[in-house]
C-alpha cells in the first residue's frame, strides 16, 4: 500500500509540474494565436487605436518577444532585459520588439490603469509592437504561467531560438543580445 501510495503521490506531482510548462518548443514557430480584444495598439497622431494581432505576422525580422501579465512587478522583470536591448540599439529594419501585456491577468481594478499605461509607453515608442489581450487568448495558448513573464528570441523565420518564463538571470539577458545579435547578422 505504501508503494502504490508512493507511486500516486510522485505520479501527480510529476503531471502538475507538466501542467505549468509551456508549450513553446526551440526551432518551431510559436502556437498560433490571435488577440481581437483590444489587440495591437497602433498610433494615430496623439492617439491610440486598436486592430487584431496574430502570430502569424512575427516573421521577417528577428523578434524579440515579451509577454508579461498585466502587474508592474512582472514588468519590472524584463526591464534589465529591455534596458540590454535598447543600448544594443539594433538595426530596425531587421529587427523588432514585441511587448504582449496580458490585462486579463492584472491586480483587481487595475485594467483600466494596465490599458492606459499601455497606450502611454505605445506613444512614447511608437517603433515598438505592443498588444493589449484582455481574454488571455495568448497564456492560453501558449500555455503560460500566471502572474508572470516570457522571454521569446525568434528568427527571421518566426521560429523560437530562446525561450524562457520567469526573471532572467544576467547571463541569460547577455545570451538573448548575443543571440539577437547573431540573427540579425545571418
Amino acid at each position: 500500500m505504501k508503494k502504490f501510495l508512493l507511486q500516486a503521490v510522485t505520479l501527480g506531482v510529476f503531471f502538475a509540474n507538466g501542467a505549468w510548462a509551456h508549450n513553446v518548443q526551440l526551432n518551431h514557430a510559436l502556437p498560433a494565436v490571435s488577440v481581437a480584444t483590444d489587440g495591437e495598439l497602433v498610433v494615430q497622431g496623439k492617439s491610440v487605436s486598436y486592430k487584431n494581432w496574430s502570430s502569424a505576422t512575427l516573421a521577417g525580422k528577428v523578434w524579440v518577444l515579451q509577454h508579461i501579465a498585466g502587474r508592474s512587478s512582472v514588468k519590472e522583470k524584463n526591464e534589465p532585459l529591455m534596458n540590454a536591448i535598447r543600448q544594443a540599439n539594433f538595426d530596425r529594419s531587421k529587427y523588432q520588439t514585441t511587448t504582449i501585456i496580458n490585462a486579463d491577468d492584472a491586480i483587481i481594478a487595475t485594467g483600466s490603469f494596465v490599458k492606459s499605461s499601455a497606450e502611454e509607453g505605445k506613444l512614447k515608442n511608437p517603433h515598438t509592437l505592443v498588444v493589449l489581450d484582455q481574454a488571455s487568448a495568448v497564456k492560453k495558448a501558449w500555455a503560460l504561467k500566471e502572474k508572470e513573464s516570457f522571454i521569446a528570441v525568434l528568427d527571421k523565420n518566426g521560429k523560437v531560438q530562446f525561450v524562457s518564463e520567469g526573471k532572467l538571470s544576467a547571463d541569460q539577458i547577455q545570451q538573448v543580445v548575443d543571440l539577437t545579435k547573431k540573427l540579425i547578422e545571418q
